[in-house]
């Protein structure tokens, strides 16, 4: 009697063993497909870094982006900007580096933006996320203090101007920026407050990340009705970079 053709293999082995080489097979993959951005590694002066790590950088790959914009590659292969106000603390790769200008200005450590797309975010349907909410009927302030009309006060207590807006994520149905019509004193004109930093009371909006006098060089929006994800990084940054740069007093040890 001949024996089968797997009369002494063991499947059971195979399976495991094909599991496994999948398994790895997968893990390749995902690796070298979180690699697009970020890859190949820079020291902290823009050189390759000597350890790139076990796996190599994926080949570009062109997507093609919703509602007209075009098409990204990734990886790009391109250096990572370089023009920012920081000098070295030591000759190590991994030490702080020191801030030689306006850090908030620059925007470097803490105020620091990402070179995001100067496009404003859109929702499914092709239409920016984060508007005005004066030019919104379906809109309206359901629960706690509306803070429109609010004078708006800096870290040192100085008044700086009134809330005129609130610009809101459509989609979302959240307040994300409060708009401030600033006084002349304070560089007039209009600039967003982040709504995580402002905070509303029932007789003004008190925003302690940045003082008076920071408030003039808070980052504008090109367009009175909507907001780039450049613009917003850079908003962001301005005012959080405040919680260290704002005075010599935060930039001391808190212990």
């Amino acid at each position: 009697m001949v024996d089968p053709f797997f009369g002494n293999f063991d499947l059971a082995s195979l399976s495991l063993w094909l599991f496994w080489a999948f398994f790895a097979l997968l893990i390749y993959y995902l690796q070298t497909e979180n690699m697009r951005e970020g890859y190949p590694l820079e020291d902290d002066d823009g050189k390759p870094a000597a350890n790139q790590g076990p796996f190599p950088v994926p080949s570009p790959k062109t997507f093609k982006l919703p509602h007209g914009r075009g098409e990204v590659t990734v990886p790009d292969l391109q250096p990572e900007r370089r023009d920012v106000a920081l000098k070295r603390t030591n000759a190590a790769n991994g030490f702080p580096l020191e801030p030689t200008g306006d850090p908030m200005i620059d925007g470097v450590g803490p105020a620091s933006w990402a070179p995001r797309r100067d496009v404003p975010e859109l929702d499914g349907h092709g239409h920016p996320k984060i508007v005005p909410m004066a030019g919104l009927d379906s809109f309206a302030v359901a629960a706690g203090r509306d803070p429109r009309g609010l004078p708006v006060m800096a870290g040192d207590n100085e008044i700086v101007g009134v809330i005129s807006d609130m610009w809101v994520d459509e989609p979302e149905q959240l307040v994300r920026y409060l708009e401030v019509e600033l006084d002349a004193a304070h560089g007039g004109g209009k600039r967003l407050i982040p709504m995580p930093l402002a905070k509303i009371k029932s007789d003004r909006v008190q925003v302690k990340t940045i003082f008076g006098k920071h408030f003039a060089n808070v980052p504008r929006t090109k367009s009175g009705n909507q907001v780039t994800l450049l613009e917003e990084d850079k908003i962001c940054g301005y005012y959080s970079g405040g919680l260290i740069y704002a005075s010599k007093e935060r930039q001391e040890p808190q212990l």
